[in-house]
C-alpha cells in the first residue's frame, strides 16, 4: 500500500535506542517498512538507569553496530547520558530524539543533550510529538524548528509527519496510499481501516482510529502547545487527512442574515 517514491541507492545506516514498549514500537515498525536498503538495528538500554550516570560507558554494551542516524527512543532523562557516547562508537553523525512523553526528554535536559552532541559535530533534532517531524522542520506551527541535516532529512522522507493519497469513488474511500508513516506506524493503520469510509466521516474515524492505535504520545498538558501531546498527535493526523481529501470535503459556510462581504453588495442579500 505505501509508496515512497525513488530512494538514494546508498545504504542507510539507522540504530534505535529502545527501553521498553513504546520505543520498541516505533523500532519495528521502521525495521519492518524502511526502504530496502536501509539497515535497522536496535539496542535495547537498561531501562532502570541511574538518574547522574558517573561513566556512561559503564552501561553500553562491548560493540554497537555502525550507524549513520541514531533514534534515541528515550523514557527516561538517563538514557540522554549515553547518545554521545553512542554517537562516538557508531560514527552516527546525526540523532532524533523524539519527545512524545515530556517526563522522558524535559526541556533543559533536551539543551544539554544538544550542547553535548553540538561539541562532537552531530546535529540533532527534537520532534515533540515524533510524528511532527516533516522533511525540513520539526514540531507543530507555531513552535516549528528548522533544520538541514540530509540524514534526518532522508529518514523524514519516509517517517514522520504522516502523508496520504486518497482516491475516492462513489463518495467513499476507495484507496488510501501512505506516503509518509508515523513512526510508530499508525498512519499505516488509520489508512488500512478508512477503506469504505464516507468522505464526510473520514475525519472524525481517523481521529478515532488515531486515539485506538493505541497513540502513546503523553495525555499530560504541555506547556508551549496547551495541549496534550496526543491530541496534538490526532490534530497532526487530521491535518494530513483533510490535505489529501481537500478536493473531494465540501465545507458549508454559514453567513448571518444581513452580513455583507466585499464582492456581494447589501442590496443583493
Amino acid at each position: 500500500m505505501s509508496s515512497w517514491g525513488a530512494q538514494p541507492v546508498s545504504s542507510f545506516r539507522v540504530l534505535a535506542l529502545t527501553q521498553g514498549g513504546w520505543g520498541e514500537r516505533i523500532a519495528k515498525n521502521i525495521r519492518t517498512h524502511a526502504p530496502s536498503n536501509w539497515s535497522v538495528e536496535a539496542w535495547q538500554a537498561p531501562r532502570a538507569l541511574p538518574l547522574i550516570l558517573d561513566d556512561p560507558e559503564d552501561y553500553l554494551p562491548a560493540t554497537l553496530p555502525a550507524a549513520d542516524l541514531v533514534l534515541a527512543l528515550s523514557e527516561t532523562p538517563a538514557l540522554a547520558q549515553l547518545v554521545p557516547d553512542v554517537c562516538r562508537r557508531t560514527g552516527a553523525g546525526a540523532v532524533i530524539a523524539p519527545v512524545d512523553f515530556q517526563t522522558s526528554l524535559p526541556a533543559g535536559l533536551i539543551r544539554q543533550l544538544d550542547g553535548w552532541l553540538r561539541e562532537i559535530g552531530v546535529a540533532a533534532v527534537f520532534p515533540r510529538p515524533f510524528c511532527s517531524l516533516c522533511p525540513a522542520t520539526y514540531n507543530r506551527h507555531p513552535h516549528q524548528v528548522p533544520f538541514t541535516d540530509p540524514r534526518i532529512r532522508r529518514f523524514a522522507d519516509c517517517f514522520g509527519n504522516p502523508e496520504f493519497r486518497i482516491e475516492v469513488v462513489g463518495g467513499q474511500i476507495s484507496r488510501a496510499h501512505v506516503l509518509r508513516d508515523a513512526a510508530c506506524g499508525c498512519a499505516r493503520h488509520v489508512a488500512e481501516n478508512l477503506l469504505g469510509t464516507p468522505v464526510g466521516d473520514a475525519l472524525e474515524k481517523a481521529g478515532m482510529l488515531h486515539h485506538h492505535f493505541p497513540c502513546l504520545a503523553s495525555m499530560d498538558q504541555d506547556l508551549e502547545y496547551h495541549d496534550t501531546l496526543m491530541h496534538v498527535s490526532g490534530n497532526i493526523l487530521k491535518d494530513a487527512i483533510h490535505e489529501a481529501l481537500k478536493n473531494q470535503i465540501r465545507v458549508a459556510y454559514l453567513r448571518p442574515n444581513g452580513h455583507v462581504t466585499p464582492e456581494q453588495p447589501k442590496e443583493q442579500l
